[in-house]
């Protein structure tokens, strides 16, 4: 329950999207350590998602953005949602502070798996994880996706596709999961600098700020964090992930800024 009403002058609704298994956890705890800071407060709703976590059906897009015009002032809310033009004008009006993760796409298949498999008996695909052979057969599908199934699945590619249009707002901030790790002071003034360019009326010490978002980052609660560092994905992938990958979404890496060139990629 909210303790004080809060003016939309004073802190704006924060929301951290992500495409899943990029680091949604972890932006999430950056922004849960604002309620030190100022007038916010964590609302305790689910994450908002375009489909439905245990049929994988997609949800109406009018109840998605019912959700999303709930969230009030000082809120801090997450989710995984495309960008569509109608989540993107609830997220990016005035009054909210709407944040965008990235993540390198092929620790995101390999967290995928993990996550499915062994950390959510109720994802739609556990069962087909399941009866598939081994580990590199699962890590094929989270690259390739699942076709035949009864709901939407597509490729690596296809699935970060329709998140496109996050890139390139200017009322989004876009962070990558990777700067956390190799400078995290840098990325989490970014993220207070885009609050407080978002409305926040901050007056206090930013390095203390900064040292507050920090504190409120937990690894042990993040599933993503699994790890602690970037670049695990060169332990799964075999010769022929790597081709896979590069085939089906060598153009994606390119163009999240984890790659030069397509002739060049070392993967």
């Amino acid at each position: 329950q909210r303790r004080r009403p809060v003016d939309a002058a004073e802190a704006p609704a924060l929301f951290a999207n992500s495409f899943p298994k990029s680091g949604t956890h972890l932006l999430t705890q950056v922004l849960a350590g604002f309620t030190r800071l100022g007038p916010f407060i964590e609302t305790g709703l689910p994450a908002i998602t375009m489909f439905d976590g245990v049929t994988g059906a997609a949800r109406p897009l009018a109840e998605l953005v019912g959700e999303l015009n709930r969230l009030r002032p000082g809120d801090i809310g997450y989710g995984h949602l495309h960008a569509e033009p109608e989540i993107l004008d609830a997220l990016c009006q005035p009054g909210t502070a709407p944040y965008f993760i990235l993540r390198d796409p092929r620790d995101v298949v390999v967290s995928h798996v993990f996550y499915v498999t062994d950390l959510a008996p109720n994802h739609a695909l556990h069962a087909y994880y399941l009866q598939m052979e081994d580990f590199g057969e699962r890590l094929k599908t989270s690259i390739l996706g699942l076709p035949a199934v009864e709901f939407d699945f597509p490729d690596v590619r296809g699935r970060f596709l329709p998140y496109y249009g996050w890139l390139e707002r200017p009322e989004v901030l876009t962070l990558h999961y990777e700067d956390f790790l190799s400078d995290r002071q840098t990325a989490l003034r970014q993220v207070l600098d885009h609050a407080i360019a978002r409305g926040f009326q901050y007056q206090g010490e930013v390095q203390m700020a900064v040292k507050i978002l920090s504190d409120a980052i937990d690894p042990q609660r993040s599933p993503t964090f699994r790890s602690g560092r970037s670049g695990g994905w060169q332990q799964h992938f075999t010769p022929a992930h790597k081709e896979l990958f590069k085939q089906v979404a060598g153009d994606l890496l390119i163009r999240l800024g984890y790659e030069q060139d397509l002739s060049l990629i070392h993967i």
